[in-house]
């Protein structure tokens, strides 16, 4: 049964034990905000070891370019990014994004991402093959905008702690933080970094709880027991 909304304090104490487990993670790795761009695309569907490969590749053609993917043929572009799988359809979805970009905004990144969270939000969602966590990822990670992104492991996380029903959708789980957590990008950038860190390492499809540094809430206690855990 899915508990009551949890609060600040709780959440807090959630991501305080990730953070003292797994350190400030200084996520997302990129060397500017249009490597995030291209990466929140490439991540689709795949681990980011392969992302990484994609990139390296761009990045030895001296590709992470707006104006030089503008230019790059199909075929040419979709063998770069082989590495990070369904090549062919990323390509399609990048070169869409980067459509945006070149002849909305003349490869201008501060254009794009100058106005109102939920204006910037909605000309990417206008793009083919960038939903809701792609957009997300963009404006939080590229834009630097305060905006909580949800994925796979944000869901097993919250459900199997019991915050959240199954088959919350995007958006809700998405409101959970935004209406208890004020908006803060550093936060929610670190948060889900977080998130990520924990699924990965623990909260894996098998979960591997012991030593799980948020193994102790399974227990129902609240922040205020946990051992040497501090709800601010």
């Amino acid at each position: 049964m899915k508990k009551s909304k949890p609060s600040y304090k709780f959440l807090m104490a959630l991501y305080n034990a990730l953070l003292g487990h797994f350190g400030v993670r200084n996520w997302w790795p990129g060397d500017s905000p249009f490597e995030v761009c291209v990466g929140a695309v490439l991540t689709q569907n795949t681990a980011w070891t392969n992302v990484a490969k994609a990139v390296a590749n761009l990045k030895a053609r001296s590709a992470l370019d707006p104006f030089v993917l503008y230019r790059m043929p199909h075929e040419e572009l979709a063998e770069m990014i082989r590495p990070a799988g369904y090549y062919n359809v990323k390509a399609v979805r990048l070169r869409n994004l980067i459509d945006l970009i070149v002849e909305n905004h003349e490869g201008d990144l501060k254009s794009l991402f100058s106005p109102p969270i939920h204006e910037l939000r909605q000309q990417l969602l206008s793009v083919k093959g960038v939903g809701k966590e792609t957009a997300d990822s963009i404006i939080l990670y590229a834009a630097g905008k305060p905006i909580f992104v949800v994925d796979a492991y944000t869901r097993r996380v919250l459900l199997r702690h019991g915050l959240v029903e199954d088959g919350t959708d995007y958006d809700a789980v998405q409101e959970l933080f935004h209406s208890t957590i004020p908006r803060d990008t550093a936060l929610y950038n670190d948060f889900h970094a977080q998130i990520v860190a924990v699924g990965h390492h623990f909260c894996r499809r098998k979960p591997v709880c012991g030593g799980c540094p948020l193994q102790v809430f399974l227990d129902g206690q609240s922040p205020g027991h946990v051992p040497g855990i501090t709800g601010k």
